[in-house]
């Protein structure tokens, strides 16, 4: 469908082709460049194939309880929906996309057939879409290149505060980054400013993706109790939250116990 806070002045033109590849038995999407976008195991669709993509699931780390609602800005391969839909069956999703040409292949070839009442598709600017939600999503999930670098407008302050408002009491943020980008301390000093520094990013174990999370309220931070949770967590879903708990420890302030809060820039 088309929301109505899609772009005005919207040209098709200036968007990346999308396209696909396949190697063995997994698919990826790319935006006009060999860089994959979003992968698939075409015979365990709901595996998250990329490093990034299960770090971007490192917020269940510090959720206090399940999503009633989460929104996704950029779809690609439907990773994270496919995911969600399997393990969180009780949540809603919204996954807005602003390229048609991505959501068309996405649900060709992406095995994205249970859109319904609990997951819908926007073709929208989501940057402009998050503007109408007020506190009403628990999650936002933030994944948007145009197959060279991350999209400006996702990692601008405005976009940053716009989320927030967005968010419930006690929601969380989770973007993906690339800590290559010469820009990503400046990004984290953005999103310190409307967060009021509760921010913890999460290393991808390949190709320097970082999940980096951000928190409206404050998140159980006393490491002996994460573990506990990271291995109920490993369990209950499949995935290394104690490596991804590891990985955020060597990564971001904490004094043996807990984690800290890191004020001022940089990572």
């Amino acid at each position: 469908m088309t929301h109505p806070f899609r772009r005005n002045r919207f040209f098709r033109n200036t968007l990346p082709e999308a396209n696909i590849s396949e190697l063995g038995n997994i698919r990826s999407l790319h935006l006009g460049t060999p860089t994959i976008q979003s992968s698939m195991n075409v015979d365990n669709p709901v595996e998250l194939v990329l490093s990034y993509s299960r770090a971007m699931m490192s917020w269940l780390l510090f959720a206090d309880e399940l999503p009633q609602h989460i929104t996704q800005i950029g779809l690609g391969g439907g990773s994270f929906a496919r995911w969600l839909h399997h393990y969180l069956p009780d949540c809603r999703q919204t996954a807005v996309e602003i390229n048609p040409q991505v959501i068309q292949i996405a649900r060709a070839s992406f095995y994205l057939d249970f859109e319904g009442d609990a997951f819908q598709i926007i073709e929208a600017d989501g940057a402009e879409y998050i503007q109408i939600l007020r506190g009403n999503t628990d999650v936002v999930l933030v994944d948007g290149f145009d197959g060279v670098q991350i999209i400006d407008e996702l990692v601008a302050e405005p976009f940053f505060h716009d989320c927030h408002m967005a968010l419930s009491e006690k929601g969380i943020f989770a973007a993906n980054w690339w800590s290559g980008d010469k820009r990503y301390p400046l990004f984290l000093q953005r999103l310190r400013t409307i967060f009021d520094n509760r921010v913890l990013e999460v290393p991808a174990t390949t190709h320097g993706n970082v999940a980096v999370l951000a928190f409206c309220s404050e998140p159980e931070l006393n490491i002996e109790k994460l573990k506990k949770r990271a291995d109920k967590l490993g369990k209950r879903y499949g995935l290394d939250f104690f490596r991804m708990l590891m990985d955020a420890k060597g990564r971001n302030l904490h004094n043996q116990k807990q984690f800290l809060w890191r004020k001022g820039q940089g990572a």
